[in-house]
């Protein structure tokens, strides 16, 4: 019996395919390509370094009342591979953070999946109003998007439109101080919470981000990224 149960574990794991690394940071300095930093026009940007945060080699974010992304291109198919699996770590949240208002759109972390749709399937409204944030934000604004946040008080699970844009959807992932100074393993399936999101239309990621920001709020804060990969529906994470 105990033979047979090892066969079947080890089949089981054979036939599991790898995960498909999008952030695994090795050397301290700048980030990696094809990692690059993207401003918001007229915002102090956020320091982004490869360095070793509470023993764990990552990519930290230094906040100063400033907003960037820190982004690469993607290319993952989620229909076989929807799970995205992470680790971050932060100072604290936000204190002065409030996911309902402009004003205090600011969070410690923030994980971002970006997505292109066809053509077809946006209405005119949505395509007039993805030309009007272009113009003010530029070209990195997406078609759509799927922002996981360590906000400061809404229960995990909470989910709502940005206070910028209806076509970011914020999910929180984590939430208050009780886990801040620590690393906080992360999973969440991408492809369920785009079709929720996004009535089941189409859409292909195409680019991951990370980010940490204070802007909003003029807070200080740091964060810290690592271990980023995606794995197929019912396979651990790689952690």
């Amino acid at each position: 019996m105990r033979e047979s149960a090892t066969a079947f574990l080890i089949a089981v794991a054979a036939t599991a395919s790898s995960p498909t690394w999008v952030g695994r940071f090795t050397t301290a300095g700048a980030p990696p390509a094809p990692w690059a930093m993207i401003p918001l026009k007229g915002e102090k940007p956020t320091s982004y370094r490869v360095t070793t945060v509470e023993g764990r080699m990552a990519v930290e974010a230094r906040v100063d009342g400033s907003m960037s992304l820190l982004a690469r291109p993607i290319n993952v198919d989620l229909a076989e591979k929807p799970v995205l699996c992470w680790r971050w770590y932060v100072d604290a949240p936000v204190a002065k953070a409030d996911m309902t208002r402009k004003s205090g759109d600011d969070y410690a972390a923030r994980v971002y999946i970006a997505f292109d749709m066809p053509d077809e399937v946006l209405s005119g409204s949505t395509k007039f109003k993805l030309k009007i944030a272009r113009s003010m934000f530029g070209r990195s604004v997406p078609d759509a998007a799927v922002v996981y946040v360590w906000d400061n008080n809404h229960p995990v699970g909470t989910a709502r439109r940005s206070s910028y844009t209806d076509r970011s959807q914020l999910i929180v992932a984590e939430s208050g101080e009780g886990r801040a100074g620590t690393w906080v393993t992360k999973r969440a399936d991408v492809g369920a919470d785009f079709g929720r999101a996004f009535g089941n239309k189409p859409g292909k990621p195409i680019q991951l981000a990370v980010a940490s920001d204070g802007d909003n709020t003029k807070s200080k804060g740091r964060a810290a990224f690592a271990d980023i990969h995606f794995v197929e529906r019912g396979q651990p994470c790689a952690f």
